[in-house]
C-alpha cells in the first residue's frame, strides 16, 4: 500500500510540475525571433508546451538577465554569445547542459560554451574572419603570407596603385588575432583540467611577438597603411578597389548586393608553415539556473533545438556558420561561402575566452597595436606594456 501511494504521489508531482510549466520563455534578439516563433509552434504541437519568444535588444540581453535572474525572474532561456558564459556561470545563473551528440559539433564553438569542463549552452552558429578575395584580380588565393605579399604588390603595380592588393582592420586585435595565436601567443593559459588561468597571460611571449612582427612587416612593406580600418576596407572592397581582405560572413550580403565577384579562402599560412588561428564568436541557447521551469527548458533544447533538422531550419533563417558538422554539409549545396568559413574556423579558429577578465584585454591590445604599428615602439615593449596593463586591471 505504501509503495503504491509513493508511486501515485510521484506521478502527481510530475503532473503538477508539468501543469505549472505552462510555458517556456525565451529572450532573443531581432534576427532570431521569426524562426524561433515558428519553431515554438512546432514544439507546442508536438509536446504541448507553449514557448513564448520575447525580443530583447542583443546588447541588453545579458545585463537585463543579470538583474532579473537572481530574483527568480526573467526568461527560462536566453540566446546569446559564448563569451557571456563565464560571467553568468560565476554568478550562478546558468544551468549545465547534457548535450547529446557532442561529437557532431565543431569542437571550437562547443569549447566556447564550455566552462570549467561543463557545457552551458547549445551552440547553433559561429562566425569569424577568413580571407575574402575579388576573383577579378585573384584567380588562385595565396597559400602563404609570402605569396600574399608578392601578389598584393603585383596587383598594386599592375593597376597603378588604384587597387589595393590587401587591406584589413589590422589595428583591431580581433582581426589580427590570427597572427598572434598562430605564431604561439595566447590570451590566458589553462591548467591540466582545461580551466582558464587568468594570471597566465601569453600576449608577450615569443610567439605573440613574432605575430606582431609579421603585421609590422606588412606595414613596413606598405601593403598596409596607417589609415586602414574596417570602414575603409569594407568600402574599397564594395567598390571593387581591394583585391584581398580579412572579414567575416556578416559582410557577405553587402558584397553580394554590391555585385562583387568574390570568394572565401583560409587566411594564408604564417611563417614556418604555422596555421593562422583567428578569434571567432559563437551563438547559442543557455538555460536560466534559477528558472522554475529549467527541466522543461533543458528538454526543449536537448530533445528539440539540438537536433539536425531544427538546426538546419535555424540556419535557413539565420545563415551563419552552423555549429553542427552535419548541418554544415547540408549547407554546402545552398551556400558554399558559409561552408568555407565554417570549415576554416571550425578547424583553426579559437573562441574568444569566455571569462569576465577578457574585458581587460581589448583596450590594452589595441594600445599595443597602435604603439608598435603607428608609433614605432618595439613589439617586445608594446606587448610587455599591454600584459602589465591587463594584469593590473584584473587585480
Amino acid at each position: 500500500m505504501r509503495k503504491w501511494l509513493t508511486v501515485v504521489l510521484a506521478v502527481l508531482f510530475v503532473f503538477l510540475a508539468f501543469a505549472q510549466a505552462k510555458k517556456i520563455t525565451i529572450w532573443t534578439s531581432e534576427a532570431q525571433v521569426p524562426i524561433l516563433k515558428k519553431l515554438a509552434d512546432q514544439y507546442k504541437a508536438k509536446y504541448g508546451v507553449q514557448v513564448d519568444v520575447i525580443q530583447v535588444n542583443f546588447g541588453d540581453i545579458k545585463s537585463k538577465f543579470l538583474t532579473a535572474a537572481p530574483a527568480g525572474e526573467g526568461p527560462d532561456i536566453i540566446v546569446g554569445a559564448h563569451d557571456w558564459v563565464g560571467e553568468l556561470v560565476v554568478n550562478g545563473l546558468l544551468e549545465p547542459i547534457n548535450l547529446p551528440e557532442k561529437e557532431k559539433y565543431f569542437p571550437a564553438p562547443l569549447q566556447g560554451f564550455t566552462y570549467n569542463g561543463k557545457v552551458y549552452g547549445v551552440p547553433y552558429a559561429f562566425d569569424g574572419p577568413a580571407l575574402m578575395y575579388n576573383k577579378d584580380y585573384v584567380q588562385n588565393p595565396p597559400k602563404t603570407f609570402d605569396e600574399l605579399i608578392a601578389l598584393a604588390k603585383k596587383i598594386e603595380k599592375d593597376y597603378g596603385g588604384e587597387v589595393r592588393g590587401f587591406i584589413y582592420d589590422y589595428k583591431n586585435f580581433y582581426f589580427s588575432s590570427f597572427a598572434f595565436f598562430g605564431m604561439g601567443g595566447y590570451v590566458f593559459g589553462t591548467d591540466k583540467t582545461g580551466k582558464i588561468n587568468v594570471k597566465d597571460v601569453g600576449l608577450a611571449n615569443a610567439g605573440a611577438i613574432e605575430g606582431l612582427k609579421l603585421i609590422k612587416k606588412l606595414v613596413d612593406e606598405k601593403i598596409l597603411t596607417p589609415g586602414d580600418n574596417y570602414n575603409t576596407m569594407d568600402g574599397l572592397f564594395k567598390d571593387g578597389l581591394a583585391a584581398m581582405i580579412i572579414n567575416g560572413p556578416w559582410a557577405v550580403p553587402g558584397y553580394k548586393q554590391a555585385g562583387i565577384n568574390f570568394d572565401v579562402a583560409p587566411i594564408p599560412d604564417l611563417p614556418g608553415g604555422k596555421k593562422p588561428k583567428p578569434f571567432f564568436g559563437a551563438q547559442g541557447f543557455m538555460v536560466n539556473a534559477k528558472s522554475k521551469n529549467k527541466l522543461f527548458a533543458l528538454d526543449f533544447l536537448t530533445k528539440f533545438i539540438a537536433t539536425k533538422d531544427i538546426m538546419y531550419q535555424i540556419w535557413q533563417a539565420d545563415p551563419r556558420c552552423p555549429s553542427r558538422t552535419d548541418v554544415n554539409e547540408l549547407v554546402m549545396a545552398k551556400d558554399p561561402l558559409t561552408k568555407k568559413f565554417a570549415d576554416f574556423l571550425g578547424k583553426y579558429g579559437l573562441p574568444m575566452p569566455n571569462v569576465p577578465e577578457m574585458a581587460a584585454v581589448w583596450g590594452a591590445m589595441g594600445d599595443a597595436l597602435a604603439k608598435a604599428l603607428d608609433q614605432g615602439v618595439p613589439a617586445e615593449k608594446a606587448l610587455a606594456d599591454a600584459v602589465a596593463q591587463i594584469k593590473a586591471q584584473i587585480k
